[in-house]
């Protein structure tokens, strides 16, 4: 009987559990590196969101960091090295622990460094305020005896005073008015708030009423430029009897919530090249990446971070680097003094501008005198202006040529001799 012999074939094996244990703790320990840094920014933005300030919100952030780097490189070590997992995933937990912390403080946390510029030189005096706000001005006095109703300036922005007393102010002064410049709630030379969430129109309208008071004057003459325009015309809406009159220059929106959609007109549509790079450049910043999320968040978190002797300078930067993007020509620069501008006043006042009431059906009521000046190529949609206009009963509208949104700096001596004339009840001079 003749033995056969059977061979069996082998079948390749599978890949051994060995190495699906190693490749699966592998992908585990990456996914730790890969998720814990992003758990750590959420965990410090929803602490910021409840209030927490910056420094708790951040070890909030970097215990939410080391927990879930943890959790997902304890079970990813023990898979991929057995013995020595515990320690692979210290060690991996410990290193995105120390350079993600060491990351953000060198950009998220690292201030920004920019040095604030000399403010002007000025006679300064300031009125604590009923409403608990410390405002810094300037008085301008009459040649002579005064008239009964003051001028009171109002600067745009909001938050961008000028330099304090101008040609202007001193005209007025010179045909009788006493004349009050001064820095708005936020801004210039006047008080910071702790809370930036205290920025509104209604604390802006309170302060003007409160200086009304405080000078002893029973009517202003109000002459606001841009946003200035805007509080004026908000003023005169909630106090009708406390305006004798009014000039409006380069005006902004009567009611912002209408705009809202359709845009006001903007400036950054003007801006040359050059500026446009300027700007990327001064915004383009990991520590203001930081800031607009907890802008989002929280503006009390935001300001915790970016205190206003941080921002401000960044702000006064980047206006004077597109400021000529306001005239008829951006491409030439533009010199105009200024003091120090107010970064949260003009954020949040903006922003609470989208809630108010519309002031236009009590607005239609007023008969105080008002004329509108705006630049022919006044960045700033034209239907603004002819708004003041058609609602304010008797107004006044005149088209400066060769002027945008700044006429006193493109067409001071029209301007001078425009609000001067209108003013003192004499014929306005013919456009330039």
């Amino acid at each position: 009987m003749t033995e056969q012999t059977t061979f069996t074939s082998i079948a390749p094996a599978h890949p051994r559990p060995r190495v699906r244990r190693r490749v699966g703790g592998r992908a585990l320990l990456a996914a730790a590196v890969l998720l814990g840094p992003p758990a750590g920014v959420v965990a410090f933005l929803l602490a910021a969101a409840l209030r927490a300030a910056v420094a708790p919100s951040a070890v909030i952030g970097v215990a939410a960091m080391v927990l879930v780097t943890g959790a997902l490189a304890l079970p990813g070590g023990r898979l991929a090295f057995r013995r020595r997992g515990r320690l692979a995933a210290a060690l991996v937990t410990g290193a995105t622990a120390v350079l993600a912390t060491l990351a953000m403080a060198v950009t998220f946390f690292r201030p920004l460094d920019i040095p604030a510029a000399a403010l002007p030189a000025q006679n300064t005096r300031y009125w604590q305020l009923s409403t608990g706000s410390r405002i810094a001005y300037t008085l301008t006095p009459a040649h002579g005896r005064a008239r009964p109703a003051p001028v009171v300036r109002l600067h745009g922005g909001p938050g961008t005073p000028g330099s304090g007393p101008d040609d202007l102010d001193r005209e007025l002064a010179a045909d009788g008015f006493d004349v009050y410049t001064y820095d708005q709630l936020g801004s210039g030379r006047s008080q910071r708030l702790k809370d930036p969430t205290g920025y509104t129109v209604a604390r802006q309208i309170a302060d003007l009423e409160a200086i009304r008071r405080r000078i002893g004057a029973e009517r202003l003459v109000l002459v606001g430029s841009s946003w200035g325009a805007t509080l004026a015309a908000q003023y005169l809406a909630a106090h009708p009897g406390g305006v004798a009159r009014m000039v409006l220059v380069s005006p902004g929106a009567l009611w912002a919530p209408e705009w809202e959609k359709s845009g006001e007109g903007e400036l950054w549509d003007r801006l040359t090249p050059v500026q446009r790079r300027e700007m990327d450049g001064l915004e383009n910043r990991p520590r203001l990446i930081a800031w607009s999320l907890l802008m989002a968040v929280d503006p009390r978190a935001a300001h915790d971070l970016v205190p206003d002797e941080e921002i401000d300078p960044l702000f006064n930067r980047l206006l004077s680097t597109v400021g000529s993007a306001a005239t008829c020509y951006p491409e030439r620069p533009l010199h105009e003094a200024s003091s120090r501008s107010g970064f949260y006043s003009n954020q949040l006042t903006s922003d609470d501008a989208l809630k108010v009431p519309d002031p236009r059906p009590a607005l239609r009521g007023t008969a105080t005198p008002a004329l509108v000046l705006r630049g022919e190529c006044d960045y700033k949609k034209p239907e603004l202006a002819r708004e003041y206009r058609d609602t304010l009963p008797g107004a006044k509208l005149v088209q400066v040529r060769g002027a945008g949104h700044v006429i006193e700096a493109e067409q001071p001596a029209f301007y001078r001799a425009a609000v001067t004339a209108f003013l003192t009840g004499r014929p306005l001079p013919p456009s330039p």
